[in-house]
């Protein structure tokens, strides 16, 4: 266990994966501690770059894009390829993998013409940039939001989901573009109040305290609390490209979730239909689960699996050589998900 943290921060970072917006109090109450505490060990937490809260596009925006792509690039201009990206909001996430490629980016998109753009037209602009190979997910059936740290009981896990805001189940609308600056503040900050987005964009508190609420609801933005991975108990990323017959597709992606080390699963074009992303605990793991699932699911066919190598950029952070947060924040996908009305909100 790395010493950057304890049992205490644990809970803590367990607590803000179920609620990430819960309060102080609240949380102290489940955690036996302090509001104060928590407030202070929190703010160390996220001043070290170990953990932060963010938004960014959730479930309920269903037309957004999601792409995963492979990037060969020249290793003279891999540092000026992978700056680009980080730059690029439609690259919400950068990988460099070892396995026949060098690069893996998840890009979050508007719609399908701007994901032709963003891989036929503006990839291979880049200098550096050899080959750009693009897996469409045509469903995500798990995400970074919903994988959890193992610090918690059931009980207190059961408290915490209390505080969780309900998502509304209305028909969904265009989210406004006087919405969007708030977004920028939540993806910046996850845990901002509404007084401090009043202030943060010269506001109405009132008014933003209701856009606020609405925006929590709606489903439209999904929150997670991050950690720096290598600092956790699970330094090791791999992603499994697979087969699956359509037909045993649910049961797959049933038992797949059961894995307390999934990050990602989601059905992808291709031959390979199914791709998985695990946090383990070490490189030896990666073999015992491919032995799990040849066992469980045997008419899963594992095609390739790529290590991580270190993770650049994640969910619109750029992270430094340890996978700690800079606080530099690029917006997953950008204005354009709201101004081309492919971001779902409820109507009033």
């Amino acid at each position: 266990m790395h010493p950057e943290f304890d049992e205490q921060d644990l809970a803590l970072l367990h607590a803000l994966q179920i609620a990430p917006r819960v309060s102080w109090a609240q949380a102290a109450r489940v955690l036996g501690s302090t509001a104060t505490t928590l407030a202070h060990r929190w703010q160390r937490l996220r001043e070290a770059g170990l953990a932060w809260v963010t938004a960014h596009p959730g479930r309920r925006s269903s037309t957004t894009t999601v792409a995963f792509l492979e990037l060969d690039v020249s290793p003279a201009e891999r540092e000026q390829v992978i700056a680009a990206l980080c730059a690029d909001p439609r690259a919400a996430t950068v990988e460099e993998a070892a396995g026949g490629r060098d690069l893996l980016v998840t890009a979050l998109l508007p719609d399908r013409d701007a994901l032709t753009r963003f891989a036929l037209d503006d990839l291979p602009r880049i200098g550096g940039v050899r080959r750009v190979d693009t897996r469409l997910a045509t469903a995500m059936h798990w995400e970074g939001s919903l994988w959890r740290l193992d610090a918690l009981d059931r009980e207190q896990q059961a408290r915490l989901r209390e505080a969780v805001p309900v998502a509304d189940v209305r028909p969904a609308v265009p989210l406004p573009d006087e919405y969007w600056p708030l977004v920028e503040a939540l993806t910046a900050d996850g845990r901002r109040s509404a007084a401090d987005l009043a202030r943060l964009t010269g506001r109405n508190p009132a008014t933003v305290r209701r856009q606020v609420s609405r925006l929590l609801s709606s489903g439209v933005l999904s929150f997670r609390c991050e950690v720096a991975h290598l600092r956790s108990r699970w330094p090791v990323v791999c992603t499994w490209f697979a087969h699956v017959p359509p037909a045993d597709l649910d049961r797959t992606v049933q038992s797949l979730v059961t894995l307390p080390e999934l990050r990602l699963c989601a059905s992808v074009s291709g031959d390979s239909n199914l791709m998985f992303t695990l946090w383990t605990a070490s490189p030896a793991e990666l073999v015992r689960v491919e032995r799990l699932l040849s066992g469980k699911l045997p008419w899963l066919r594992l095609r390739e699996s790529v290590l991580e190598l270190r993770t650049r950029k994640r969910m619109g952070w750029v992270l430094d050589a340890r996978g700690c947060s800079t606080g530099q924040v690029v917006v997953p996908g950008g204005p354009g998900l709201a101004a081309d009305r492919h971001a779902q909100f409820r109507s009033a």
